[in-house]
């Protein structure tokens, strides 16, 4: 039953289209997407960079957090920013009685997610991943999804995976088979941290063979990719292509990648974000912290000044992203 549910949610979905018809799961359950407002949808709001072994959640309060993130929240709902996607996996500071507290606290609809990461040489993948099959991973990412994640009931929103740059190895392609298991049975989407291009189309092959439709995976830190004709294949191809390195010292980068999808007509394929923030537990009052700004103080300006129209920008900061993380099974036979 429910994964005829499940399919029926795909079919209205992704072949109607109907943007008024999409949800996302927030850490305040289903958001209609009228309500979502401009979507940054990759940033980070704390960052513990200890590793799992001994991870300790223990290690900061919610109240010094809250003092030190809360003002960059509500600037953002100020310039617009209606979402923010927080991309902090399991074992890397994802806490999401956190993430709730700060969404009442400041307006901002805030999403979390379920998986793991394994870049970084897999110092943030807990000892139980390398005797887990991707059927034993996928099924606490599935329960995460049906019961809520630990006993708070709060349910994850996406699938955050990460991968090391270069070939897969067999760890990394654990982790999305499990993302593929994960999402056949949630349809929660796949985004996996990844960079170069040559882990991205293993990884968007291993989606194929699960008969999983590219348009479930988001290609994160596709700008690390300096051949910019894998970002047009991998678009072309149904995947997402996030540009989320943002900052001000490169808009005029960005400005220029963004131009290079539309005059290739892959704008539709494009997520924007700067992978911004964050808390660090281990600095002295979280640390320096990037604001959630760039897209909206200087991008927005400068994308209008090279005559992009607000449809266009709505599209990019709005429409798109709402199409990348609705909810929904996306087999290739539906496409």
């Amino acid at each position: 039953m429910k994964k005829l549910f499940l399919i029926l949610i795909s079919i209205s979905l992704f072949s109607c289209r109907e943007q008024d018809r999409l949800s996302l799961i927030s850490v305040n359950g289903m958001e209609n997407s009228s309500e979502l407002g401009f979507i940054l949808e990759h940033e980070h709001i704390l960052v513990d960079f200890s590793g799992a072994d001994g991870y300790d959640p223990t290690r900061w309060d919610h109240d010094s957090v809250q003092m030190k993130v809360l003002p960059y929240l509500k600037e953002m709902v100020s310039l617009g920013g209606g979402t923010l996607i927080d991309a902090t996996p399991q074992f890397l500071g994802r806490d999401v009685s956190l993430l709730k507290r700060l969404s009442d606290k400041s307006g901002l609809n805030i999403i979390t997610n379920t998986g793991l990461y394994g870049a970084v040489d897999r110092k943030y993948l807990p000892a139980y991943v390398y005797d887990s099959s991707p059927q034993d991973l996928a099924d606490r990412w599935i329960d995460e999804f049906e019961n809520g994640i630990d006993d708070t009931g709060i349910k994850p929103g996406f699938i955050k995976i990460s991968v090391n740059p270069g070939e897969l190895g067999n760890v990394e392609s654990k982790l999305v088979e499990a993302a593929c298991i994960t999402h056949k049975a949630t349809g929660l989407t796949i985004a996996s941290h990844t960079g170069p291009a040559v882990a991205a189309f293993e990884e968007l092959a291993i989606l194929k063979k699960y008969g999983i439709a590219p348009s479930a995976f988001i290609w994160i830190h596709a700008q690390n990719e300096e051949d910019w004709s894998k970002c047009l294949e991998a678009a072309n191809s149904g995947a997402w292509i996030a540009f989320d390195g943002l900052n001000d010292k490169n808009v005029s980068e960005y400005i220029e990648r963004i131009n290079f999808m539309k005059e290739n007509g892959v704008l539709k394929k494009l997520l924007i974000s700067h992978d911004a923030g964050w808390y660090d537990p281990d600095k002295p009052g979280g640390g320096d912290f990037r604001s959630y700004n760039t897209v909206f103080e200087k991008l927005l300006p400068s994308l209008k000044g090279e005559g992009y129209s607000d449809s266009e920008i709505e599209q990019i900061l709005q429409k798109k992203p709402v199409e990348a993380f609705a909810v929904g099974v996306r087999l290739e036979n539906m496409e």
